[in-house]
């Protein structure tokens, strides 16, 4: 005995009693037959038409989408405690999936490869001066930008999910540039001959321009994702956090490197004292 499953025409199934009345195609009579003259019985079972199943185990989803103008993540605030707080029955269990779910995916598998992230900019930091204190300064100035992030995303009103993530992990890498230039050109004045603490003080004259107007155009770039609600986020990190962290480091930058270098305050350029007449012999006029 064989178990044949087949499913009758759309205008067969609209009844469960009319099933006795499907009419089957026999080849050796040529032309169609009632279907009782081939099965002995029906059993007419009830059964779900479709099954869903979340890591393999049977889940009934509840979605539903915010109104017009209706901030996800905050609608989600307001019903989570709600919903969290009704009593499952034995064998059930609660999971929040959609945005919310995916974010917190993202987030566990971009932790999980961050260090190494943040140890390859370490080694390239450290291999490019191929000193110590250098770096350690580089690295104490990044932390400078959490100020302006936690600014921005308070006034704001936007929430710290994977793209403010994203976003921090973008602007750590800008932070890092900016110094980098920095310090740098300080080492090269040094090391041209010019007194320490003037280097430090015309090195951060003298890139204030490129590194402002580099965080301009970035800023610039990022302002139209402060409307778009997946980009928020990433935007106002990188255009709070940027433009706050960057006039802060070219204070603060000078004023560890000259810590760390125990460069004192007249370790300067002498200057001509303009108060006093310049002689000039006649071969110079």
């Amino acid at each position: 005995m064989r178990q044949i499953v087949f499913r009758p025409y759309e205008k067969d199934r609209n009844d469960a009693k009319d099933i006795r009345e499907v009419q089957i195609f026999s080849k050796l009579s040529g032309r169609y037959i009632p279907i009782t003259e081939v099965v002995e019985n029906f059993g007419i079972v009830l059964e779900n038409a479709k099954l869903r199943r979340y890591n393999r185990a049977l889940a009934i989803l509840t979605q539903a989408d915010p109104a017009p103008g209706v901030d996800g993540n905050e609608l989600f605030l307001q019903i989570r405690p709600k919903v969290e707080a009704i009593d499952l029955p034995d064998g059930y269990t609660l999971e929040w999936r959609g945005e919310y779910g995916d974010s917190k995916d993202a987030s566990a598998g971009l932790a999980s490869t961050l260090p190494f992230g943040f140890g390859a900019m370490i080694v390239v930091v450290f291999l490019l001066f191929n000193a110590v204190r250098q770096p350690l300064i580089i690295f104490l100035i990044v932390p400078l930008a959490a100020i302006g992030v936690v600014f921005g995303l308070i006034a704001m009103d936007t929430p710290m999910e994977f793209m403010a993530t994203l976003g921090v992990l973008s602007l750590t890498g800008m932070l890092i540039k900016n110094a980098v230039v920095l310090i740098d050109q300080t080492d090269n004045d040094i090391a041209d001959g010019k007194p320490r603490m003037s280097a430090v003080i015309d090195a951060a004259v003298s890139r204030m321009r490129p590194v402002a107007l580099g965080v301009l155009t970035t800023v610039l770039g990022v302002i139209p994702l402060l409307w778009d609600p997946f980009f928020r986020s990433l935007a106002v990190v990188i255009i709070c956090g940027l433009s706050f962290a960057t006039i802060l480091t070219l204070i603060v930058a000078p004023a560890l490197y000259a810590i760390f270098f125990r460069i004192r305050n007249d370790e300067v350029e002498d200057l001509p004292d303009l108060t006093k007449p310049v002689e000039a012999s006649a071969s110079q006029v």
